[in-house]
């Protein structure tokens, strides 16, 4: 079989999905909620719950899955090294993104976000469907590499390290309340030292059917915040959930980004990390 070469990018809108609906290299993945993708979804798209996407230890409840739980993810997918995976939700880009980077973590790279996700699709007009999908199983599984995964994740002894010697660019994407340490979702509240807070939402344009606002506006309004495009990132959320879209918006606009998926759940839990909690550094 001739493998075709899909031109898609990371990032893709409703109108270049439409023409390879029902392809058989073509999986598309819906992360919404269980009730919406019941009531309505994409033609052919299967359905994954979030909980594949994270494994969950006492202090830190978004780790990235182990080899087996990877594997299972994968099989759930149910794609091979030839698939295009495009994938969407019902919130604007946190679980899709957040898949994406489970999937640069193990080696898959043929991975496309949909730009607004349900929201975009429903607002074309375009069809949708209430049939479950569930699509033949195949035999050449993608075969999971977790050699590079580093390339896109860091864990919290290295993170403690760069901390330490303030060798690292952190992006917190939380709400200011959760930055600041007003709102506690850990033992203790606050950022890492030297974090600067754009939370990752401000990047959605809620007035275009959830699309990220364009991209030239969202890098500028880093930049002002202090954030040099130059140097690597190093972003996070509570669970590396929101900081999903994050991620991907780093990608997009070519920024060395990684993101530390212990997330705030490890960081504010262990009572040995240093924490800052207040206003932004300026």
């Amino acid at each position: 079989m001739t493998v075709p070469a899909f031109n898609f990018g990371l990032l893709i809108e409703a109108e270049e999905l439409v023409p390879y609906l029902g392809h058989e290299l073509i999986r598309i993945v819906d992360l919404s909620r269980s009730s919406v993708y019941e009531q309505l979804h994409i033609p052919h798209a299967i359905h994954l719950k979030p909980g594949l996407l994270v494994q969950q230890q006492d202090q830190a409840t978004g780790l990235l899955p182990d080899e087996a739980g990877l594997q299972a993810l994968i099989q759930a997918l149910n794609i091979s090294e030839n698939h295009h995976v495009i994938v969407y939700d019902d919130e604007g880009g946190a679980w899709a993104g957040r898949l994406i980077w489970n999937l640069h973590c193990l080696g898959f790279h043929q991975v496309s976000l949909l730009n607004g996700g349900i929201h975009a699709w429903l607002a074309e007009g375009y069809p949708t469907s209430s049939d479950i999908e569930n699509p033949e199983k195949i035999d050449n599984l993608f075969s999971i590499n977790l050699k590079e995964a580093s390339k896109y994740r860091i864990q919290y002894l290295e993170l403690l390290e760069d901390v330490k010697n303030q060798a690292v660019q952190l992006w917190d994407c939380r709400t200011t309340e959760e930055y600041t340490g007003q709102r506690l979702a850990a033992r203790r509240g606050g950022h890492v030292p030297n974090a600067r807070h754009f939370e990752w939402s401000t990047a959605i344009n809620r007035q275009n059917h959830l699309k990220l606002h364009p991209l030239e506006r969202t890098q500028q309004r880093l930049e002002q915040l202090g954030f040099q495009f130059d140097q690597p990132v190093v972003v996070y959320c509570q669970s590396h959930h929101r900081s999903g879209l994050a991620y991907i918006i780093g990608r997009l606009l070519d920024w060395d980004i990684k993101a530390y998926d212990g997330a705030w759940s490890e960081w504010g839990n262990r009572l040995d990390s240093p924490i800052i909690t207040g206003e932004s550094p300026s």
